[in-house]
């Protein structure tokens, strides 16, 4: 009888990964990457060491576009009537695996809510996109060294950028008037330094063996349209100084009954008080500067002229400090501030003639 001994070859089985080093980002790995991995195999038989097998795969990294528009401090920005190049500030990041040009809009909200709440109310004028330079004035505000753009060129991923939208105000505007503000940046084709690169594609159908392009700007806290495009928004917020004057007049003394129940007769003191008013919720008023033509019937008592007092219960006080100048007929005197809420006052004196 024969015997018969079959041997089974013993197979040892290892399996080895190899990929290009691509740096860890949030971006991810750069579209159009090649990724290869190489699996071997290693076994015997009869205890003999045989060819290694080998096996390998490689495929193309996608492009996945995502960007993300920040308004830089969430609050609201505060200007006043017929001020000039007035700024709001934002940043773009590019978040997506590849290098892309942005374009950049600033638009307006028309009615409705604003971001910071209330309602827009009003629109502003000449209306712009600056790019912070990073090297000139102050890092991360505006400063005239910065680059008006209308595109950004050649943004690399995880790269975030200041920008600002600059805007005049309209004069005539009362405090509380608000206007919207908002800016919107696509993602467009880079890889041309310079130049506008031209509208981004998303792949559609089946995965190809290409580099496809997916848009992944819907996810999680973008705008929620994969379009290729995020915004944000902010406004303007008018706070304004709003005054009140009020002129009055009282008999200080006569030449008869000096003091006590004085009349207003040739030779009596006349006391005037042009009182200046600020409403409250505004903003403070500086540098008001007060005019005041004397009457051809009175003479001006010269070191009368009193800056900055107060006023009590619709009367004015004997306070403020002295000050102001007199080159007939006007008596005239500029008080520093006179704060939201608060009423400040010119006092001077004159003889009935």
């Amino acid at each position: 009888m024969t015997s018969k001994l079959t041997y089974m070859g013993t197979l040892g089985l290892a399996a080895l990964w190899g990929a290009a080093s691509i740096p860890a980002m949030a971006a991810g790995t750069t579209a159009g990457t090649s990724v290869t991995n190489t699996a071997t195999v290693d076994y015997q038989v009869g205890g003999v060491a045989q060819g290694q097998q080998s096996a390998s795969n490689s495929f193309v990294v996608d492009r996945k576009i995502n960007l993300l528009v920040e308004e830089v401090a969430d609050a609201t920005t505060f200007v006043v009537p017929g001020e000039t190049s007035a700024v709001t500030t934002f940043q773009l990041t590019n978040s997506s695996n590849e290098i892309l040009d942005f374009l950049l809009t600033a638009s307006q909200i028309v009615g409705g809510t604003a971001t910071h709440g209330g309602t827009d109310t009003f629109n502003v004028t000449n209306v712009r996109v600056y790019r912070d330079n990073g090297t000139t004035g102050t890092v991360g505000s505006y400063d005239p060294g910065d680059a008006l753009v209308t595109y950004i060129d050649e943004l690399a991923p995880d790269t975030p950028i200041r920008l600002f939208v600059v805007a005049d105000i309209p004069t005539g505007l009362a405090t509380g008037a608000i206007a919207g503000v908002q800016l919107r940046a696509t993602a467009l084709e880079g890889g041309g330094g310079g130049t506008q690169g031209a509208a981004v594609s998303q792949t559609s159908g089946a995965n190809t063996a290409g580099k496809d392009t997916v848009f992944a700007d819907g996810i999680g806290v973008n705008d929620g349209n994969r379009d290729a495009s995020h915004s944000d928004a902010d406004d303007y917020t008018v706070r304004t100084a709003t005054l009140t004057v009020t002129k009055s007049s009282r008999v200080v003394s006569d030449p008869f009954n000096g003091t006590s129940n004085p009349k207003m007769i040739p030779g009596a003191t006349v006391e005037y008080c042009i009182a200046v008013a600020n409403a409250g919720g505004g903003a403070d008023a500086s540098s008001v500067t007060i005019n005041d033509s004397v009457p051809g019937q009175l003479s001006f008592v010269a070191g009368t002229i009193r800056l900055n007092g107060t006023v009590t219960g619709g009367t004015c006080n004997a306070d403020g400090v002295a000050g102001g100048s007199y080159a007939a007929p006007i008596v005239s005197g500029t008080i520093a501030s006179v704060a939201a809420g608060a009423t400040r006052t010119l006092i001077f004196q004159a003889t009935v003639n």
